[in-house]
């Protein structure tokens, strides 16, 4: 085996972001959904292998787990260092997940010590003196923070980090960090003989995460968002040119998005300015009982089959608001998760052959109705956002999972439109 990094991400989502980071830095890369069993298999000459996981937002116990049961898979591939990706706004609740299965992995791997950085700089996110930032604004100043699952009105990743662990914490800081991977390493040490397990690391720059990459490559643990995963992928041995992967099939294009996020509003507005074919789909008559995947599959039937279409439950603040209120939190993010995996199903089985699908759990919930176990990480559309190509029982199917925060305004339209040219 050649497996070089094994990496547990938190959802389906960021699986996909992490895995994308991985290719981008030349490993070849799979790309697994659920807890691995003893039939699931690597590609040969695989470099890195991601197990994504839906354990940002599930009971601390069975978060860890979960992510302890991929880690000993990961280990049986021959991975000599395990990659727990998070999301890049430190998602997570008071209690967890991150701290608990950070620790649960390092407990099994016997590390005493790791690093954390949830920087994503091509995506605005960065840390400095501990704190997480969103472009120019503190996390809990941006829009991000109104997550509907785990608000983030907090950006201290200390004070975040220490109240989901009874380990100290610490920070490296951003003049060390520019002092190179050595300098770095001596911080590391430094916490270690100090008793520290978990330190957070400033970053600003993709330079700042190449020099934290290469001085964490032989730490048998590492934790933190795609962009730290990049730079240990580049300081990897193993690392070599991007090969091409098979562009996405032909066949019906659609979208399914269930994220609540400002970046996916903007997206889902793009293309309905469009003119493309869009319906929002009524969580509350839903849950009061009505046939609202009927009405939308035969709203699906009623266009036109050379056009995208969008099929969404996402809704501004206020509006979400609303809907939690009337079904509290848990309830209504389970009745987007089952409205739209069942369209997933409906939809693949009616010809769709080329599938975006925007928000963590409504990915997890899409690649659990479909029966999709791994797939093969492609070409990006945007940072963080890559096609991946897996078989079903209708045939080929391009997928592209997309984090609710990631991509550009105009990515529904413009990733559907390229997939069904041909290459240039």
């Amino acid at each position: 085996m050649t497996l070089r990094i094994g990496c547990t991400a938190d959802d389906f989502t960021g699986g996909t972001d992490v895995a994308a980071a991985f290719r981008r830095a030349g490993l070849r890369t799979a790309l697994v959904f659920g807890v691995p069993d003893g039939a699931t298999a690597l590609p040969a000459d695989c470099d890195a292998a991601v197990v994504a996981l839906k354990s940002r937002s599930t009971p601390a116990d069975e978060a860890v787990a979960d992510s302890l049961a991929a880690q000993r898979w990961l280990w049986s591939q021959g991975a000599a260092q395990v990659y727990f990706k998070y999301c890049s706004t430190f998602d997570s609740t008071a209690q967890g997940n991150i701290g608990p299965v950070a620790d649960a992995l390092m407990d099994a791997a016997g590390a005493a010590v790791t690093l954390h950085c949830p920087a994503s700089p091509p995506n605005g996110r960065t840390v400095y003196q501990g704190h997480l930032f969103v472009h120019d604004q503190l996390l809990s100043d941006s829009p991000l923070r109104h997550h509907p699952l785990n608000p983030m009105t907090d950006s201290s990743l200390p004070r975040l980090l220490s109240a989901q662990t009874r380990h100290r914490v610490a920070v490296i800081d951003r003049p060390t960090v520019r002092r190179g991977a050595d300098a770095v390493r001596k911080a590391l040490l430094a916490h270690e003989q100090a008793e520290v397990r978990h330190v957070i690391a400033d970053a600003l720059t993709d330079e700042d995460l190449a020099v934290l990459g290469a001085a964490t490559l032989e730490l048998p643990v590492v934790a933190g968002a795609a962009g730290l995963a990049e730079g240990i992928g580049h300081a990897c041995p193993t690392a070599g040119p991007v090969t091409a992967e098979p562009r996405p099939s032909e066949g019906r294009a659609a979208v399914l998005a269930g994220s609540c996020s400002a970046r996916t509003l903007e997206q889902t507005a793009q293309f309905h300015a469009a003119g493309l074919p869009s319906l929002h789909l009524d969580v509350l008559a839903a849950a009061a009982g009505r046939d609202v995947t009927g009405e939308a599959l035969a709203w699906y039937e009623a266009q036109d089959p050379a056009l995208p279409v969008l099929i969404h439950a996402s809704a501004a603040p206020e509006e979400l608001a609303a809907v939690q209120a009337q079904l509290g939190v848990t309830e209504a993010a389970a009745q987007v998760e089952e409205l739209l995996g069942t369209l997933a199903s409906q939809l693949v089985g009616r010809g769709v052959r080329r599938l975006l699908v925007a928000g963590g759990e409504t990915s997890g919930a899409v690649i659990t109705a479909l029966g999709v176990r791994a797939v093969l990480v492609g070409e990006e559309a945007d940072p963080g956002v890559p096609w991946t190509y897996a078989a079903t029982e209708h045939g080929d199917l391009a997928l592209m999972l997309k984090s609710g925060n990631f991509g550009a305004p105009d990515l529904f339209t413009r990733a559907l439109r390229t997939t069904a040219e041909e290459p240039k």
